[in-house]
């Protein structure tokens, strides 16, 4: 049977935030099937996105999400990292894709040929498909973990260093979510800490 070539979008998102995982998508879109609406994720409402991220699950010949862990990140850096997301998304694809597009200006080792497409959340469907599907997973996450350290408004501004979350890195020290290789949260350690129990990221 004629298909064409199957390409792999992938996309990260999370290496801004000072707390969490980093997360990856790889998505292969069907060629033949299309879906209207896809846009850089930040560019989206979150109901939108939402709405989105469930069609492209339905219509995708498949996609994988994946992540770097806390403790990974403060091991071999944010950007090590991010690659390494990014790995383990195209690793996770039940269908090897024919070639793969990766969001930025680096790409990770893969065992297909790849290329790495500056602004490509903004210019190629199925890496914003993978932008989508990747932030919706790790904004639900976010919200999970507000509900199990609620003193830093994970909810609401998902982990990114906004002055809210800065003033409660000050009031109550880093949590065991937070990445200390990042300096607001090395800087908050002379600051009360929560408690250390673990959570996989």
């Amino acid at each position: 049977m004629y298909r064409r070539e199957y390409v792999a979008g992938v996309d990260e998102v999370g290496r801004g935030p000072l707390a969490g995982a980093v997360m990856a998508a790889a998505v292969i879109l069907n060629p033949f099937v299309a879906i209207k609406g896809l846009r850089d994720s930040k560019s989206l409402s979150a109901k939108r996105r939402d709405q989105l991220d469930i069609e492209i699950r339905e219509k995708a010949v498949c996609f994988c999400i994946a992540r770097a862990e806390v403790a990974e990140i403060d091991e071999i850096n944010i950007l090590q990292a991010s690659m390494l997301a990014m790995q383990r998304a195209v690793a996770g694809l039940d269908v090897l894709p024919d070639f793969v597009l990766v969001d930025g200006n680096r790409i990770p080792d893969l065992p297909v040929q790849a290329e790495w497409l500056i602004k490509g959340d903004a210019k190629y469907d199925a890496i914003k498909a993978a932008s989508i599907i990747a932030k919706v997973a790790r904004d639900a996450e976010m919200v999970e973990l507000d509900e199990r350290y609620p003193e830093y408004g994970l909810a609401q501004h998902k982990g990114y260093p906004t002055a809210a979350h800065l003033e409660a890195l000050r009031q109550y020290g880093p949590s065991p979510i937070h990445r200390m290789s990042f300096a607001p949260c090395r800087q908050s350690l002379g600051s009360r800490k929560l408690g250390s129990d673990p959570i996989a990221t």
